[in-house]
């Protein structure tokens, strides 16, 4: 039964869900269609609509509480779907969190003392999920559809990343995110739909990893000034397509007795040996390290210790502070979302708003691909 209720999908992600929270108790209810409730390889109940479902945490089990009747304890639950186009509502209760609805099948056990989640969900379903969430609504349709083909590529790319957690993704920026089920703009499915198995490649018929980022402030990037490694079909180019959009500029205050110490101890830059140098910095184009590579402290250190939206930024005195005028949100590596964006409203399609920002690709079908 549990294998023929799988079988009426097609291609699946197990995505781990609320991977921010440690949840040991939760309610959930059916938003659309019925379930078979299964505790470990039995079915122990159903969940209709207007049925409520709780789980919670008993030692390493998993407490299965339907309609505050059954009590069942087990080690994995499984909520398989009687039809397509089920989904069901999650509302935690321990932690009280905001409640999130999810298509296809879910998977509860037990990880670390608290309520593991994995929507066992089909690939065009989570694509659209994650479009909206990373994209938002209101967006023309061919960014949609960029958007559509970067997140799948991404994901095929990295299925395994979390194997060993039990599921293959998380819902988070770590790997995408993946905030509800397509809840508000149908454009997005029709986009998911219309590049349906389009994904980039490489010459080698390698797929890409699909970086991308909110706004690279008006220059992309180089890969190996964020992780050390460049990539061969990314490179760094100046993009005015994002340099009047609303994330393309941002200011920030730092008390200069704070910015020196930390360059001091951190890095032995001290304001006796190099003067007003240490605070007067500009980036025109992207580097990698602040003021010269020889005093060897990388932009991206200093982005995580003051909390700063890129590394994109230059920096003067002013008063006893220093002020950052910085440029673009996100490291800046890959697809500028916020770019494409606008060349889709310009009436660029998809595949040119790909090629802009990837060199050395090829989009292709990998359904019908050999190299899959």
């Amino acid at each position: 039964m549990l294998s023929q209720s799988l079988f009426l999908f097609g291609q699946q992600m197990r995505i781990g869900l609320l991977t921010d929270y440690k949840v040991k108790r939760v309610a959930i209810k059916s938003e659309h269609g019925s379930y078979d409730i299964f505790g470990d390889t039995s079915i122990v109940s159903s969940l209709n609509l207007g049925r409520i479902l709780e789980l919670s945490v008993s030692d390493s089990k998993v407490m299965i509480h339907v309609g505050g009747l059954d009590t069942f304890s087990v080690s994995k639950v499984m909520l398989i779907p009687i039809k397509t186009n089920s989904s069901l509502i999650l509302s935690p209760k321990q932690p009280a969190l905001k409640k999130r609805s999810y298509e296809d099948a879910l998977e509860v056990f037990v990880s670390k003392g608290v309520l593991q989640f994995v929507n066992v969900v089909d690939m065009k379903n989570y694509i659209s999920g994650v479009v909206e969430s990373e994209g938002g609504g209101g967006r023309h349709i061919e960014y949609y559809k960029v958007q559509a083909l970067m997140s799948r590529t991404y994901a095929l790319k990295n299925k395994r990343r979390h194997i060993k957690d039990g599921f293959e993704l998380c819902d988070r920026v770590h790997c995408q995110a993946y905030h509800n089920k397509l809840k508000h703009t149908l454009k997005i499915r029709q986009a998911v739909e219309e590049t349906s198995d389009e994904v980039i490649i490489n010459f080698n018929d390698e797929l890409v990893t699909t970086y991308f980022s909110a706004n690279c402030g008006g220059q992309t990037c180089d890969a190996s000034y964020v992780w050390n490694n460049s990539v061969p079909y990314l490179s760094s180019f100046k993009d005015t397509f994002c340099i009047y959009t609303r994330q393309a500029n941002w200011t920030k205050r730092v008390s200069k007795t704070i910015w020196s110490s930390f360059l001091n101890k951190k890095y032995g830059v001290v304001e006796a040996m190099y003067g007003k140098l240490i605070y007067d910095f500009d980036q025109e184009d992207r580097k990698a390290f602040y003021i010269h590579p020889s005093l060897g402290v990388p932009l991206r250190e200093l982005r995580t210790e003051f909390k700063l939206k890129s590394t994109y930024f230059s920096t003067r005195i002013e008063g006893d502070d220093v002020i950052l005028i910085g440029r673009g949100f996100g490291h800046g590596v890959g697809l500028c979302q916020e770019g494409a964006m606008k060349m889709a409203d310009l009436g660029f399609s998809y595949k040119q708003i790909a090629l802009y920002y990837f060199n050395k690709i090829k989009i292709v079908d990998y359904s019908k691909s050999k190299f899959f």
